[in-house]
C-alpha cells in the first residue's frame, strides 16, 4: 500500500504542508507512522480521514467540531458519504437558484424585462432558517425554543416595513464590520467597539430583551460553532468568523468589567 510524506500528500490533496502539520499537532490527522528519518508518512486510512475533514470544512464545520464528530462517528463510511453528497447537492441546487435570481435581477436593471414579485426571492430558503433554529434547540435545549418563539412573536408584531428596516440595519452593521476586518482593524479598537455597540443593540431588539454581556459572548461562541453562521460570515471574507467572535468576546468582557 502506498504511503506519502507530508509534501507528497500536500501536492496530492491541495492542502498545505503547514495545515497538515497543524492537523497533526491538534490530533485531527495523525500520520500512520514516523520514519527513522523523522518524516511523517500517511497511508490509505489517513487519506480517507483527510477527505472526511475536507468534506466537513467544505460544509463550514469548525475544526474543533470536526474532531468531535470524527471521534464519535459510528456510522459506516458509505452512509457518511451519502449524507455529504445529499448536503452538497442541495447546496449546488440552491446556488443555481440564487444565481438565476441574480441574473434575472441584473437583466431587469438593464431593461431586459421585469421580474415578478415571487422571482425576487427565489432561492432564499425558509427551510434553512428552520434548520438553524432546530440546531439551536438541539444544542441548548427547550429554553432555546422558548426564546426563539418569543423573539419570533415580537418580530411578527412589527409591520412589514419595520421588519425590513430591522433586517436591513443588521446587514448594514455586518458589512461595516467586514470592512473593518478587511482593513486589518484589530478586534479591540474603538471603531470596532462602536459598531459592536450598534450590533448588540440590534441583537437586543431582535431578541426582544437586552443582550447581557454573558449572552453576547455566548452568541460569539454560537457564530463559531454553527456551520450556517460560519458559512455566511466566511463568505464575506476568509477568517472573518474568528475575528468577529474574538471582537465580540473582548467587547463583552469590557462591558462585564465596566
Amino acid at each position: 500500500m502506498a504511503t506519502y510524506t507530508v509534501k507528497q500528500l500536500a501536492r496530492l490533496s491541495g492542502v498545505s504542508v503547514r495545515t497538515l502539520h497543524h492537523y497533526d499537532e491538534i490530533g485531527l490527522l495523525k500520520p500512520a507512522f514516523t520514519g527513522e528519518n523523522r518524516y511523517r508518512y500517511y497511508g490509505r486510512e489517513e487519506l480517507l480521514r483527510l477527505q472526511d475533514i475536507l468534506f466537513h470544512r467544505e460544509l463550514g464545520v469548525p475544526l474543533a467540531v470536526i474532531g468531535r464528530l470524527l471521534a464519535g462517528e459510528t456510522r459506516d463510511r458509505l452512509s457518511i458519504l451519502t449524507e455529504h453528497r445529499a448536503m452538497l447537492a442541495e447546496r449546488v441546487a440552491r446556488s443555481r437558484q440564487l444565481l438565476g435570481t441574480i441574473d434575472r435581477t441584473i437583466a431587469e436593471l438593464k431593461g431586459d424585462g421585469p421580474m415578478t414579485d415571487k422571482e425576487l426571492y427565489r432561492g432564499f430558503s425558509h427551510q434553512q432558517q428552520m434548520e438553524h433554529e432546530e440546531w439551536l434547540v438541539d444544542r441548548f435545549g427547550g429554553a432555546m425554543r422558548v426564546a426563539i418563539d418569543e423573539s419570533r412573536a415580537k418580530f411578527g408584531k412589527l409591520s412589514e416595513e419595520e421588519q425590513q428596516d430591522m433586517l436591513a440595519e443588521g446587514g448594514t452593521i455586518e458589512m461595516a464590520l467586514v470592512e473593518c476586518f478587511n482593513g486589518a482593524a484589530e478586534p479591540d479598537t474603538a471603531e470596532v467597539a462602536a459598531l459592536l455597540d450598534r450590533h448588540r443593540a440590534w441583537i437586543s431588539r431582535m431578541w426582544g430583551k437586552e443582550s447581557s454581556p454573558l449572552g453576547y459572548a455566548g452568541l460569539a461562541d454560537l457564530y463559531l460553532t454553527h456551520p450556517g453562521f460560519r458559512e455566511r460570515f466566511d463568505g464575506h471574507a476568509a477568517g472573518f468568523t474568528e475575528w468577529l467572535s474574538s471582537a465580540m468576546k473582548l467587547y463583552a468582557a469590557d462591558l462585564a468589567a465596566g
